[in-house]
């Protein structure tokens, strides 16, 4: 049985027992929640290279906060963090001085952090270092929300839910662009059933990541919050300055995205749906994800399922072999199997 199958299966049983408790894994991650101390509201960062984690600390830090934010304060940071992509290793010493001055705790390693936090923000630009840091938390009991990409190979992401579900650990990702302006209307049904959508964002390419997984996953992830999992192939184009990536879902829609690397860049999308055509609104910034992040961090329940995000990673994935092979289609479903054959030779974590 395949990870994406298996997933689904898993979210069937949960439906059924508990009703309708929105989407996201509960199985063991529901009974774990149960045992936690949600008055636990210490939070530990790790890597100080991205604008994430000074937005996430200055929010929470806020002496005039807003109740959405529970009282949970950054009280710790691990710096590191990237070690060889310059944009995000000039900036560590930047944003170590800026939160400290929020009143912040600077350590030496992340079995500090562990030591002296509850949950944790993995915030390291650099996706290949994620299994390995969040191996640490899950071996340590701590719930973690990984920030985009998850991982900086579809291999590592099956392998961080593998390692999930065997420490009995909930981990939530997301990209922030999840919440942009009008989806959330839209998941409520405001123009009916989602028949199709065209979402863009900027694709900046980084050489130590797959074509989308540095910053067109922001676009992806918001095509994915419009249309659901069931993407059955993609087709992939790209140029130096343009990605165009389409993909067909298993019901016969289509979704595409578009990824800008030259003139004018933002972030958006047209909906298409049985009652509507929508154009999206603007991007509003980092606070609804991080609503979300302390409502996973209370309940343990990651309003994200999991075989949603690895299907998310299994698109991006897929564009890039199609690129490789002039455009021909690639099956999503023959990826996710040699993701899952991959990662099962680290099953020993």
């Amino acid at each position: 049985m395949s990870f994406r199958n298996k997933i689904k299966r898993r979210n069937f049983i949960k439906t059924s027992a508990a009703g309708a408790a929105g989407f996201g894994l509960l199985s063991k991650s529901s009974v774990f929640a149960q045992s936690q101390d949600t008055a636990k509201r210490r939070v530990g960062i790790i890597g100080l290279d991205t604008s994430h984690s000074t937005a996430f600390t200055g929010a929470l830090n806020n002496p005039s906060a807003g109740p959405e934010f529970g009282g949970y304060k950054v009280t710790a940071a691990y710096p590191w963090g990237s070690n060889d992509i310059k944009s995000s290793v000039d900036r560590i010493a930047g944003y170590t001085e800026e939160v400290k001055k929020l009143g912040v705790e600077i350590v030496e390693s992340i079995g500090d952090l562990l030591k002296k936090t509850d949950v944790i923000l993995l915030e390291t630009n650099d996706g290949r270092l994620h299994l390995d840091q969040a191996l640490q938390v899950m071996k340590a009991g701590k719930r973690l929300f990984i920030d985009k990409p998850i991982a900086a190979s579809l291999t590592d992401a099956v392998a961080i839910f593998n390692a999930s579900q065997k420490f009995n650990v909930p981990v939530f990702s997301s990209s922030s662009l999840r919440y942009i302006s009008g989806a959330d209307d839209i998941a409520k049904g405001s123009i009916g059933k989602v028949l199709g959508a065209d979402t863009y964002s900027p694709a900046t390419i980084e050489k130590t990541h797959p074509d989308l997984f540095w910053y067109g996953v922001h676009g992806v992830e918001t095509l994915f919050t419009l249309m659901g999992t069931g993407c059955k192939s993609v087709t992939g184009t790209f140029t130096e300055d343009w990605d165009q990536v389409t993909g067909l879902w298993s019901d016969n829609r289509i979704g595409t995205f578009r990824g800008l690397r030259k003139g004018k860049t933002d972030y958006g999308g047209i909906v298409f749906g049985e009652k509507g055509i929508v154009t999206l609104g603007r991007y509003n910034g980092y606070n609804s994800l991080l609503a979300e992040i302390i409502r996973f961090f209370q309940t343990g329940v990651a309003p994200v399922s999991q075989a949603e995000t690895i299907e998310i990673f299994a698109f991006m994935t897929a564009a890039s072999e199609s690129k490789k092979l002039n455009g021909t289609p690639v099956l999503i479903e023959s990826v996710i199997r040699e993701a899952e054959r991959e990662a099962g030779e680290k099953a020993d974590i």
